[in-house]
């Protein structure tokens, strides 16, 4: 059995490669950590595990990388999608997997990297052919404003109450929304809404230049005093 820490501040991606993962019987998730404090906390309770971490937490990658050795555990990094798998290879790290990884491609890494190999992941994987720019462009321009900023704070990991608070409306108009996209996108449900989206590029971007346009909002909205 491979013991497996996942270190990642997005909830949504962190629970659905949790869920790809615990379907392999040879891999059990010990650690889920939502910032770097646990993550090392985590790396030195449990030596010898298979530690997968996003390179949007922007760890001391020289300081991991000797901890990780200390407790003889090996490190794969989730890059994104523009990243070079290249530059983490080279610093040590044993693997490479980018947002827009499979399932498949996922445990396979994972298995390699546990059993001392090294991951390298295809050129391909980096969603850089039409095709799939061709299903994000389609997806996006089919949403409406309103149902893209509800897919941008889905992927940040927002509850439907958090949501409907945010864009000033009701839990049931958020679900009567969120039937709507899901019909658009061809998911089920919440979870699958996020990786669908941070795996097709151009709908990625569009959702996150959305929520960043709504964090600025709320942020000029002065608060009112009772």
């Amino acid at each position: 059995m491979n013991k497996v820490i996942l270190a990642d501040s997005q909830a949504i991606f962190r629970a659905g490669t949790a869920k790809v993962l615990a379907m392999d019987e040879d891999l059990r998730i010990i650690a889920q950590c939502t910032d770097l404090d646990r993550m090392f906390h985590a790396v030195t309770t449990f030596p010898g595990s298979i530690v997968v971490f996003a390179s949007s937490m922007r760890p001391d990658m020289v300081r991991l990388r000797s901890v990780l050795e200390t407790a003889g555990s090996r490190g794969i990094v989730i890059a994104e999608n523009n990243e070079a798998a290249s530059s983490y290879l080279g610093q040590g790290f044993r693997g490479v997997v980018f947002r827009n990884v499979t399932g498949t491609a996922l445990v396979e890494c994972v298995r390699q990297v546990a059993a001392g190999n090294t991951w390298q992941p295809p050129q391909l994987m980096q969603v850089d052919s039409p095709e799939e720019d061709m299903v994000g462009m389609r997806v996006r321009d089919r949403l409406t404003p309103k149902e893209m900023r509800i897919v941008a704070l889905i992927v940040q990991g927002c509850k439907n109450r958090e949501i409907a608070s945010r864009l000033k409306t009701t839990e049931q108009v958020i679900k009567n929304y969120l039937r709507s996209i899901y019909d658009k996108t061809g998911v089920s449900d919440r979870l699958e809404l996020a990786l669908f989206t941070i795996h097709h590029r151009v709908l990625a971007q569009a959702a996150a230049e959305v929520g960043s346009k709504l964090e600025a909002e709320e942020q000029a909205t002065p608060t009112a005093v009772a």
